[in-house]
């Protein structure tokens, strides 16, 4: 088969990866990709929807993966289902669970999905009013897609009344802040969770765990993500109740609306002292979740894409390595506010490079046979290992290899995970 990724970044890189190691792949391509992923795959650099059709047509692609939200947002799979070419990911009209949080709140209050107490604003006066009779901290979200960071908690009503200001007047997201969620902060643990699914069935993956904050124990502003682990440490049992009370009803519920989802569904969640509870759901594939639960893949991702298309997704069943992954991503200076690029990346060649040891690229680019960072987010250092200790130390030893100017990086991705796991029999 010849597969299309679309996307830029490492979770793509991370998609690519997998599939290369399908005895069923011939050759891949990626849309508009980056440098870092070269060895891997042909980088055709396209990303108009009627231009990436074209492409699939006259290279003879069998099978097109989408990465990123904005293309499902944008009709993508629409446009591909009506010319019956393959493609992995939900129409529009399903995507709509991630593009509008409005609309994703009032489907799982509708559903008895549960989820965090909230309101809707349209208007800034009602939104003000709202926030000054209230205690904190506060969640006040973007109704519409911001690359990850259109979700704040703030702690008192200046920082709220600001905040609003910039979302809804001062167009800090754009359209996308136009309209807000104001919802209660729920004290927990946050996790997530991949659903395959053909739209009637679906098989879950292993729970996982990311980190938004910029900075170490959770502080400064969230970013698209600064490490993820997996398995996230967790009671068995958790899997089976998040699968019965979120993921089947929101399924059946996107079915019975006729928006019928078939794709990946990401699943954010805060644990709770009453259980799992649902901060977002996402259309496609995590990031940097991926990049953490493919290396603990063991199925041909071919297999499950396949089911998905056919309607039979019930027929497969994951398997996972008995083992732990531990990603940290390597961002630029400012990052997530303004930041710097064209900074040379050195060291890479003393990383180690293996089935364990992975460096999956986001924000690079290749001048003159060296790597230069072109992005927020640069790379993701990834290591499986047999004990989630093992795995964040082989991590940050190939990290300290790596250095550009102004890189900085959370030094305590999977921490939590491991003094959990030290104290079990605590649960």
């Amino acid at each position: 088969m010849r597969v299309l990724v679309i996307g830029k970044g490492a979770r793509e890189h991370a998609i690519i990866w997998k599939l290369s190691q399908s005895e069923k792949v011939e050759q891949i391509f990626v849309s508009p990709g980056n440098d870092g992923m070269r060895d891997l795959a042909d980088r055709l650099d396209i990303t108009e929807i009627k231009d990436i059709i074209n492409l699939v047509r006259n290279y003879g692609i069998d099978l097109t993966i989408v990465g990123p939200e904005q293309s499902l947002a944008d009709g993508i799979v629409d446009e591909f289902q009506k010319l019956n070419l393959k493609i992995i990911g939900p129409t529009r009209d399903a995507a709509i669970i991630e593009y509008s949080k409005v609309f994703a709140k009032n489907f799982m209050k509708k559903n008895n999905i549960p989820t965090a107490e909230f309101q809707i604003f349209d208007h800034i006066v009602p939104a003000i009013k709202y926030i000054r009779n209230h205690t904190y901290p506060l969640v006040i979200k973007a109704d519409g897609l911001a690359a990850g960071k259109g979700v704040e908690v703030v702690d008192n009503y200046t920082s709220a009344e600001i905040l609003l200001n910039q979302m809804m007047h001062q167009d800090k997201f754009g359209a996308a802040g136009k309209r807000v969620v104001i919802e209660e902060f729920l004290q927990g643990e946050e996790a997530s969770i991949f659903a395959f699914t053909d739209g009637e069935n679906f098989v879950s993956t292993i729970l996982s765990k990311d980190y938004k904050p910029v900075n170490d124990n959770n502080q400064g502003p969230n970013t698209g993500g600064m490490g993820a682990y997996a398995p996230a440490v967790f009671p068995e049992k958790l899997k089976k109740e998040i699968e019965q009370s979120i993921i089947c009803p929101a399924i059946k519920g996107l079915q019975r609306e006729n928006r019928i989802f078939k794709g990946i569904l990401y699943v954010g969640l805060i644990i709770t002292e009453t259980g799992p509870k649902v901060l977002e759901f996402n259309c496609r594939l995590g990031d940097p979740e991926t990049e953490v639960v493919l290396p603990l893949l063991k199925n041909d991702l071919i297999d499950i894409c396949l089911a998905i298309i056919e309607n039979r997704i019930g027929e497969i069943e994951l398997h996972w390595k008995a083992k732990y992954s531990v990603a940290v991503v390597l961002a630029s200076n400012g990052y997530p506010s303004k930041y710097e690029i064209g900074k040379e990346i050195k060291g890479l060649e003393n990383v180690k490079h293996d089935q364990d040891n992975i460096i999956f690229f986001s924000g690079v680019e290749s001048r003159n046979n060296k790597l230069y960072t072109n992005g927020g987010r640069v790379m993701a250092v990834t290591s499986v290992a047999n004990t989630i200790e093992q795995a964040i130390k082989n991590t940050y030893q190939n990290i300290e290899k790596i250095s550009f100017q102004g890189m900085h990086y959370r030094k305590d991705i999977a921490n939590d995970g491991l003094k959990k796991l030290h104290n079990k029999k605590n649960w």
